[in-house]
């Protein structure tokens, strides 16, 4: 495992365990289970000066899921060559779930 596959697994773990968000992927379908990999991963990429990722939120409103994201992921950079990188989390949807009152 390289260095920025080790950071993109640990960074997406941490995303699962923030309520109200999730990774932001191609396809959620059954078709996409055949896959022998993490699909969630191409919701990440790293180059040397920014980290980006993008996900869904599940709930509104967005601003304090994203601030508690940006807490959660920016520790997991704490200590690799990443931690000075520009962190971004870039919401690519809203689940329709979360409009309905």
């Amino acid at each position: 495992m390289t260095a920025r596959s080790e950071l993109t697994a640990s960074l997406l773990s941490t995303l699962r365990e923030v309520p109200g968000l999730r990774a932001a992927t191609p396809s959620t379908t059954a078709a996409a289970s055949a896959v022998p990999w993490d699909l969630d991963v191409m919701a990440v990429d790293i180059s040397e000066n920014v980290v980006e990722i993008r996900v869904v939120a599940l709930e509104v409103p967005i601003p304090p899921l994203t601030e508690v994201a940006g807490a959660a992921l920016r520790a997991v950079l704490t200590g690799t060559p990443w931690e000075n990188a520009d962190l971004r989390i870039v919401v690519t949807d809203v689940d329709a779930a979360a409009l309905v009152p």
